[in-house]
């Protein structure tokens, strides 16, 4: 008979009926990786979906409408930001397209004229906090004086605004959207991105919006950066042209977040 090696593995033993010690063992342990394993993957998951921006576990926001749908909502994050929001609304004036425009607090105070001419043309103003933080982390009272302090920006510029709110960088947990929701905000997500905060060439900005269009969607977009005014946003307002152009060429009609909600 050959002897069993001193150091034979227990799981292997553990998988032997004849061992119901080392079986137990053996079961506990895997078990154990696989809560281990539950665990993370529910972890993933929900860091996801408190970034995702069609997400909705933790409540319902509005992110288009199902396809096919012949409208398509432009909106623009991080304004306002000089030159670029002016020439933006140049553009969409030139294509006679309204469009929903959700503002930082603080760039507000900085450039209440800019907002005033945004409101001025017709477009949707809306609240992107007042200095753009990542709300998933921060404490409710922090969370409500964001929202506070951008509604008060926009009041005093540009007097009556909408409603509607976007969280930056998307992140969300429940308390954002109730909080938001108890000063009678309307959380909007989105469902296209250009991708276009890097500021690549108008032409790549473009292309990755018209890949994802299939009709009822919102399109984020960026007229401002959250760090700082003045960034470059030139190849956005030249993307812009291009993406109105195709995209009127291909049947589609363009109308801000209000409109687009009358038809959910």
């Amino acid at each position: 008979m050959i002897a069993r090696s001193k150091n034979v593995d227990q799981f292997s033993i553990a998988r032997s009926h004849s061992n119901p010690i080392a079986h137990s063992i053996y079961n506990a342990r895997m078990w154990g990786y696989v809560i281990s394993g539950t665990a993370l993957s529910a972890a993933a998951t929900a860091a996801y979906q408190s970034m995702a921006p069609t997400g909705q576990w933790y409540g319902q926001t509005f992110r288009g409408l199902p396809p096919p749908f012949g409208q398509l909502a432009l909106t623009y994050d991080d304004g306002p930001n000089d030159p670029h929001t002016r020439q933006l609304l140049d553009v969409l004036a030139k294509h006679n397209v309204l469009a929903t425009f959700f503002l930082i607090g603080r760039y507000v105070q900085q450039r209440p004229e800019i907002a005033r001419e945004i409101a001025a043309a017709g477009h949707v103003v809306a609240n992107h906090t007042f200095t753009h933080p990542l709300l998933t982390f921060k404490s409710e009272n922090e969370i409500r004086q964001q929202l506070l302090d951008c509604r008060a920006a926009l009041h005093d510029a540009i007097g009556q605004h909408s409603n509607l709110f976007r969280p930056p960088f998307g992140g969300r947990r429940p308390a954002v959207l109730r909080i938001a929701r108890e000063l009678g905000l309307e959380p909007v997500m989105w469902n296209v991105t250009g991708y276009d905060w890097t500021a690549p060439p108008a032409a790549e900005i473009e292309r990755k919006v018209s890949r994802q269009v299939r009709g009822g969607d919102v399109i984020l977009l960026h007229d401002g950066g959250h760090k700082e005014m003045g960034a470059d946003r030139s190849q956005t307002v030249i993307a812009t042209d291009q993406i109105l152009t195709r995209n009127r060429s291909e049947g589609y009609s363009f109308v801000t977040i209000p409109q687009m909600m009358t038809k959910s």
